[in-house]
């Protein structure tokens, strides 16, 4: 087990030959704690076994793609290779945090929110904005929902063409985190969203077009009871924002109108309660705060600081 430095900056901690940056360090703890609450709380998971066995895999997957991430010779491969790897096993977390969202609490706490935002806004916002619903804007609202699921690679590209690579791992460490700690949220508090907790109580159906369509298909095959606060579209936009201010202005701009709408269609499109969006914003805020702790110490434990250059280009 030893450290190096890189000629791109950026600290890699050296396992069996293996050379696993800060993002790496992170999905493997998740999958490591993620194996341990299943184990440890086996009688409540269902299928624990095989949850294990998943993360096992995926991160016998990581490391695999860690391994041959050095001997890929051409930046485009590298570029898909190493995006491809984080974002799936990013979408990986969220789904496998599913079965251990009860393991805690044994129910959720859907009803704790809807009275604290009745004594907060005296109405329930999510049921409020029905009287606002229109066809258009539901797809306006649906395409900032849906976007940020390309959006996730693209501005990979974009750091990593104008920034480096340096750039693109604190971006990527940066919304692993914020992943992370959405999890964490969903454990320590479970809350199944509006659609699973009171769809009966909507009265406007949600009508658009293609974005619309988009949108209810991620919700019907995607998403599940809970994973719900903080909100991990809100937390990770966030993240998106905040890199795109720090790397490339333009993309924070032309990013603006989309992220502020996004935070909106969380509750507007019924997937989240306010409070939800509130947090995941606030979860982006730790996230970023912790991102120059977290490679800091990476590279004390690779024995190479991380990269500044990126944050010191204008």
């Amino acid at each position: 087990m030893t450290g190096i430095p890189t000629r791109d900056g950026e600290a890699r901690r050296v396992f069996g030959g293996v050379e696993l940056r800060a993002a790496d360090g992170v999905i493997l703890a998740t999958l490591a704690l993620f194996s341990l609450l299943a184990v440890g709380f086996r009688g409540a998971v269902e299928g624990w076994s095989l949850l294990v066995a998943k993360n096992v895999g995926v991160a016998l997957a990581v490391l695999a793609s860690a391994a041959v991430m050095p001997r890929v010779r051409r930046p485009v491969v590298a570029f898909f290779l190493r995006t491809a790897t984080v974002s799936l096993s990013y979408a990986y977390l969220f789904g496998a945090v599913a079965s251990l969202q009860l393991v805690l609490h044994g129910r959720f706490q859907d009803d704790l929110v809807l009275a604290f935002e009745a004594w907060l806004f005296g109405v329930q916002p999510t049921l409020w904005l029905e009287r606002c619903v229109t066809p258009p804007l539901t797809e306006w609202m649906m395409f900032c929902y849906v976007i940020y699921v390309p959006l996730y690679p693209v501005l990979c590209a974009v750091l990593w063409v104008r920034r480096g690579r340096a750039a693109a791992e604190e971006y990527f460490l940066a919304l692993g985190l914020a992943n992370v700690l959405c999890d964490a949220g969903f454990i320590l508090f479970p809350v199944a969203s509006p659609m699973y907790w009171m769809a009966d109580r909507f009265r406007i159906p949600l009508d658009g077009a293609l974005f619309t369509w988009v949108g209810e298909l991620i919700r019907t095959h995607a998403h599940y009871a809970g994973g719900s606060l903080p909100s991990p579209h809100a937390a990770a936009a966030t993240v998106m924002w905040v890199m795109a201010w720090k790397h490339h202005r333009p993309t924070f701009w032309l990013l603006s109108p989309v992220v502020l709408s996004l935070y909106v269609s969380t509750f507007y499109g019924r997937f989240h309660y306010v409070t939800d969006a509130v947090f995941g914003i606030a979860t982006a805020g730790l996230a970023v705060v912790l991102t120059p702790l977290v490679q800091r110490a990476w590279g004390r434990l690779s024995g190479a600081g991380p990269d500044t250059s990126a944050a010191c280009r204008t």
